[in-house]
C-alpha cells in the first residue's frame, strides 16, 4: 500500500468520524450532562465500535449485505429503534430541572460511558457501509496484515480523538452554563434528532 493509498484512507476514515450523527451528538450531550471524563470513556467506546465496524468492513460485510439483505435491514430496524428509544427518553426527561453541581448524582463509571459509546456506534450500520468503500477504494487486495492493523489503528484514533473534542467543547463552564439556562429546548433537540436519526437508519 502506498503512501498516498494511506493518507487518502486516513483521511477519509477522518471525514467518517466528523460526519454529524447519533456518536457524535451522544458525545456532546454526555460532555454537556456528566463531564469531560465521562464524555472521554464514551468517546473510547465510540472508537472501538468504529473498529468493529471497520472490521467488519475488511473482512467484506458488504458482501454479506448484498447476499443477505434482510441482515442489513435486521440491523437497521434494530439500530434504529435503540437510537429512538435513547431520544424518547431524552425527550421525556426534558423538563426536568437540571442539578446543581452539589447535588448533581455522580456521573455514570467509566465502563458504563464506553459501553454506551460501543452500544452507539453500533446501533448504526451504516459506518459498516462507508469503512467498505473506502477499503475498496484504497486499499489494494495484496496489503500486509500489518498495514491492516495500521488502518483499524486510524480508524481508532479518528473516532476518538473527534469525539473526545466535541465532549471536552461541550463540557466547558460557559457551554454548561447555557445548556442549564435552556435544558428543555435542548434536550428535546437532543432527543428529537436522535429519534429522527434513528428513524432514518431504519428506513433507508
Amino acid at each position: 500500500m502506498t503512501a498516498a493509498a494511506f493518507l487518502a484512507f486516513a483521511l477519509l476514515s477522518l471525514f467518517a468520524a466528523v460526519s454529524p450523527g447519533p456518536a457524535v451528538l451522544m458525545s456532546a450531550r454526555t460532555g454537556l450532562t456528566e463531564g469531560f471524563r465521562t464524555g472521554a470513556a464514551l468517546a473510547v467506546g465510540i472508537g472501538a465500535g468504529a473498529v468493529v465496524w471497520a472490521s467488519a468492513a475488511m473482512f467484506g460485510l458488504n458482501l454479506l449485505f448484498a447476499a443477505a439483505p434482510a441482515l442489513l435491514w435486521a440491523l437497521k430496524i434494530g439500530g434504529g429503534a435503540y437510537l429512538g428509544w435513547i431520544g424518547v427518553k431524552l425527550w421525556r426527561s426534558a423538563a426536568t430541572p437540571f442539578e446543581t453541581a452539589d447535588t448533581r448524582p455522580t456521573p455514570r463509571s467509566a465502563a458504563s460511558a464506553f459501553r454506551l459509546g460501543v452500544a452507539t456506534q453500533l446501533a448504526n450500520p451504516k459506518p459498516a457501509v462507508m469503512f467498505s468503500a473506502i477499503f475498496l477504494g484504497t486499499v489494494p487486495p495484496a496489503t500486509a496484515p500489518w498495514v491492516y492493523a495500521a488502518l483499524l489503528a486510524v480508524v481508532f484514533t479518528n473516532e476518538t480523538v473527534w469525539n473526545i473534542l466535541v465532549a471536552r467543547i461541550f463540557s466547558l463552564e460557559k457551554t454548561r452554563l447555557g445548556y442549564i439556562s435552556l435544558k428543555t429546548i435542548l434536550d428535546r433537540c437532543f432527543g428529537g434528532l436522535l429519534a429522527l436519526l434513528g428513524l432514518r437508519i431504519a428506513l433507508s
